[in-house]
Formats: C-alpha cells, structure tokens, sequence
C-alpha cells in the first residue's frame, strides 16, 4: 500500500454513528498516513446523535482502531471535543491509549508560525447558531445530505468520483455564504487579538485556507460533505486536502505563499469533470 507522509494531520466533523459519515474514505487516507502528529478536531464521534437514534458501520469501528492503533505506534494523538462530543470535554486532561483529550491546542508549526487548534463552535454563537438554523431549515439540510447519500450511492455503482452534492449547494446560497464569510472573520480576529499566526477550526463543514490580514485562517472541514484533512509537511506549509477516488490538494499556506481555496475547488467541481480514479494527488485549482 502507498504512504501518504507529513509532519501533522488536523481532522474534525467526522460524525462517526451517522449515516453521512464518510467512514470509508477516511479509513483509506488513515491507512496511507505516516504522521508525527494527529489532532482530531472535534465532532469526531456524534454523540448528540447516538442518544436519538443507535446506528453503527463496521468502518466506524475501523477508523477509531486505526487512530488507537496510530497512537500505539508513537503519533501523539490529541483529541479536541466539539459540540457534538461535547460530553467528552469532561475528560480534558486525561490520555487513553496514548490519546490525550484537550480542550484546545497550541500548534507550532515546523516553520516556527504558532497556531491555536479548537474546534470552532465557541465562535458561534447561540443566537447566530439558531439564526443559521432558521435560515438554511434543519428538515431541508437533511433532506440535502441524505440527496448527498444517495447521489454518492449512484456515482459509486458507476465508478464515478465523489461529488459533494451538499457542499456545491451550500456554496451557491448567499445566505449560506455570508454565514461563513462572518465566522471566519471572527475566527480570524480572535487569533490576531491572541497574538497567533493563524487559527486551526472545522465546525461549519466548510474546509478552507485564507489569509486575512495576516492572519491564517485554516478550516480542515469535514468527512461528511468535504472529505477534506489539514496536513503540514515538514517545512511547515499548510495544505487542505480532499480525499476519495481522485485526491485533491484545495489550497495551501506556506510563509513564502498562500494559495488560498477558490469557491470552484472548495465545491470539488473540477473533481466531477475527470475520468477515471487516481491515487496520484493533483490540484482542484
């Protein structure tokens, strides 16, 4: 099997225990992953989930003995909680099989630049959060994924690439956009106020790399709509990766330049207009 090698590897919004959960893919990439660092960023497992209704994949299993396995063989793992983990916040401090739960994470990255890894909802605030709520219709977001689910099922039988159906909407509803648009600012500008270079989040399932003013404002996405991770190489550059049939490399930060994520490539568009899979990582842009 190919190896995927880098210095550190930042994933969130995995929602193990839901049907949306692209298991499989992430399955795959952690198998090709040779890593010093792993930070799972929350919303890893979908507790909020579990306790409405139990459902459960093989290969939800499979991802969390791959991670235990990973931190076995010497990857510090750093589990960060978010908002549908939240009951494992109540762990912070604590390692199980070599994985240490925080509440949040102060990365330095192999270039020097410092960055502060949280899951992201601190930034959402309630009142915003049920304003997003109203405005996108929680019946007509999950009457997008499960459309999600059964385009993927269909694209899948004809040895067709992953398209993520979800996010291409997402990115034509200016409602949507103007959401996202405002939370990264406030991301942004909390890194600043904190002195850090940049800010490492997921969350909003919406993977990005941006400069703004100065600051890196670096989202990993998510393994629901996105398939996307966050890798560092080991000269410090910053890279959003997507992973299915055709990885694709989304945008990327290194001191010398930032590559920021056009909308085309953060809707995987390019993706869907290839022929056949290829292991072989190419750029979206």
């Amino acid at each position: 099997m190919a190896t995927f090698t880098c210095r550190s590897v930042f994933i969130s919004d995995v929602h193990l225990g839901t049907p949306d959960c692209k298991a499989g893919y992430l399955l795959d990439f952690l198998r090709q992953l040779r890593c010093e660092k792993l930070y799972l960023v929350g919303d890893i497992i979908d507790l909020e989930a579990l306790a409405k209704r139990h459902w459960w994949h093989a290969d939800h299993s499979a991802v969390l003995a791959e991670v235990m396995d990973m931190a076995r063989r010497g990857v510090e793992v750093t589990y960060i909680p978010g908002n549908h983990d939240a009951p494992l916040r109540g762990l912070v401090g604590q390692s199980f099989g070599g994985v240490r739960v925080a509440l949040d994470a102060v990365h330095e990255g192999a270039d020097g630049r410092r960055y502060r890894v949280s899951h992201g909802d601190e930034f959402d605030p309630e009142q915003i959060g049920r304003s997003w709520m109203l405005q996108l219709g929680d019946a007509m977001h999950r009457l997008i994924c499960w459309s999600n689910r059964r385009l993927h099922g269909m694209r899948r039988r004809l040895e067709l690439p992953y398209v993520p159906l979800s996010i291409i909407i997402k990115s034509h509803i200016g409602k949507a956009m103007a959401y996202i648009r405002a939370y990264e600012e406030r991301v942004a500008a909390d890194a600043r106020e904190r002195g850090f270079d940049g800010h490492i989040c997921g969350h909003i399932h919406y993977g990005q790399v941006r400069d703004m003013d100065g600051v890196l404002y670096l989202n990993d996405g998510d393994w629901v709509e996105h398939c996307t991770a966050l890798v560092e190489d080991h000269a410090g550059a910053m890279e959003l990766l997507h992973w299915s049939e055709q990885p694709a490399a989304l945008g990327r930060a290194s001191r010398e330049q930032v590559l920021p994520s056009p909308a085309a490539s953060l809707a995987l568009a390019p993706l869907a207009r290839r022929g056949r899979p290829s292991r072989k990582l190419r750029s979206a842009a």
